[in-house]
């Protein structure tokens, strides 16, 4: 191990100094529709092609952008390799109260069986919904779209007492009039609810009325395989908590938190754990620039790259990445949640947004979809949950990461072939680091380079030998 670590050394200092680019390509429709794969871990294009949800989280754009900020975002996104964007159609903030940057409203006085549409082109709300629709797919992205923020069923995070403007009967309506309204466009991934738990019956029946609604108004009949659809609750939360095996939920979606002490593995761990099989997400992890918690700290690129790793490694079928300013869409224009640094403008480069590509680029180089958790294979006691190293093994290859650059020890063997080819990777910047072979079998200790801390995060690949 010795040559590997003087290797990853080298690696670790030309960081600072030379980032590569993201390669990762835009995705092509021509793939057809999403599906949950065979082995119900992933998604899939209807001719099986593999998708790898990498998704940015822009809750206040549609409410809030003009439509040239739309395509200098999504243009920016779809740069970085991300290959979904999540959004709102009644933002949290404004989007009852304040028109878009055009003067338009969703709804007619606040009702939500009678959308505010008017005759002709770019003229009402639900033309610029389509604008956004349209310009994501130009640039290769899905939309995680949410038809309402949470807030207007129940104002609190997680009491689920309803207060707002829905009840089942209006919000079946609505949910419908959406679907139908947004019916040609093929690049929508329903997401019900809207950081909200849904742990009352009344609130369970008005979630599970919207998804139903969608359901119809896209398919024109109840058929749930005509959807893709998940539920995004509060957090900490995962929406098994409220709905699990249900005909409407194709992916279980959890929200670890936003602050340094966001350890989501564990939620993706028990997730992966459910039955029946279905993928996973984590929809909202730690966004970079944003205080939270109690006590309060705050995150960095480093604990928003960690999430990403801890939720791909531990068997989710991809992840989704925010940043404090970016998800308000913050600018001079309109009053900040939480003390944001930068304007959304300013930090679209930061260097956790290009590192989520390199994620991407690291998972679709191999046989991903054939990939599942593997903590048997990790010998190394773990005590801390800040520094937990994970294993994902796929039909040829075997990956494990480290946030902090802490050693670990493995069994060794599952995989077939004599001998392994290792590598290190760096997810800072993307690079790779070849270190010959090890035998395949018995316990090896892998010890990568540097000083053992949070950011030093590294990922072992161990492959079968192509002869």
């Amino acid at each position: 191990m010795d040559n590997m670590k003087k290797i990853a050394a080298f690696i670790c200092i030309t960081t600072l100094f030379d980032v590569a680019f993201v390669r990762a390509e835009r995705v092509d429709f021509s793939h057809g529709l999403l599906r949950v794969s065979n082995n119900s871990r992933y998604l899939v294009h209807e001719d099986g092609t593999p998708f790898f949800w990498l998704a940015d989280t822009a809750w206040q754009l549609i409410h809030d952008l003009t439509r040239e900020e739309i395509d200098q975002y999504l243009s920016n996104r779809a740069q970085k390799g991300f290959t979904v964007v999540q959004t709102v159609i009644l933002a949290e903030y404004g989007g009852l109260d304040k028109p878009n940057a055009y003067g338009h409203f969703a709804l007619h006085g606040k009702d939500p069986s009678r959308l505010d549409m008017k005759d002709g082109s770019n003229n009402d709300y639900w033309d610029h919904v389509e604008y956004a629709l349209k310009k994501a797919r130009h640039y290769g992205l899905y939309v995680g779209l949410l038809p309402t923020w949470g807030r207007y069923v129940t104002s609190n995070w997680q009491n689920g007492l309803v207060d707002g403007i829905f009840d089942p009967a209006n919000a079946e309506v609505y949910g419908m009039l959406v679907a139908r309204r947004l019916h040609d466009h093929d690049n929508i991934i329903w997401i019900i609810g809207g950081d909200r738990a849904a742990p009352t019956d009344t609130s369970r029946a008005i979630w599970r009325a919207m998804a139903k609604g969608v359901t119809v108004g896209a398919a024109g009949t109840e058929d749930y395989s005509k959807t893709l659809m998940t539920y995004h609750t509060s957090g900490p939360g995962a929406s098994w908590w409220f709905f699990n095996d249900e005909k409407w939920i194709d992916l279980r979606a959890a929200q670890s938190g936003h602050g340094q002490n966001s350890f989501n593995w564990r939620l993706m761990q028990i997730g992966y754990s459910m039955k029946p099989a279905k993928p996973m997400l984590d929809l909202e992890t730690a966004y970079p620039g944003f205080r939270h918690g109690r006590p309060p700290t705050v995150a960095t690129d480093d604990h928003a790259r960690r999430g990403a790793y801890w939720s791909v490694f531990a068997g989710a079928c991809g992840h989704t990445y925010g940043h404090h300013s970016i998800w308000q869409m913050h600018d001079p224009r309109r009053r900040s949640i939480a003390s944001p640094k930068g304007y959304w403008y300013e930090v679209l480069d930061v260097p956790s947004a290009f590192q989520m590509g390199y994620l991407r680029e690291l998972m679709e180089s191999r046989s991903f979809t054939t990939a599942a958790a593997d903590q048997g294979m990790i010998l190394t006691e773990q005590i801390r949950p800040d520094d937990y190293v994970e294993a994902l093994r796929g039909r040829d290859f075997i990956m494990v990461y480290t946030p902090t650059g802490k050693r670990f020890t493995l069994r060794l063997g599952k995989l077939k072939g004599k001998t392994l080819r290792a590598s290190w990777f760096d997810p800072r910047n993307g690079k790779t680091a070849q270190m010959g072979t090890v035998e395949n079998k018995g316990a090896k200790t892998f010890d990568p380079a540097g000083e053992e801390k949070l950011g030093n995060d590294w990922v072992l690949i161990l492959e079968v030998e192509k002869r």
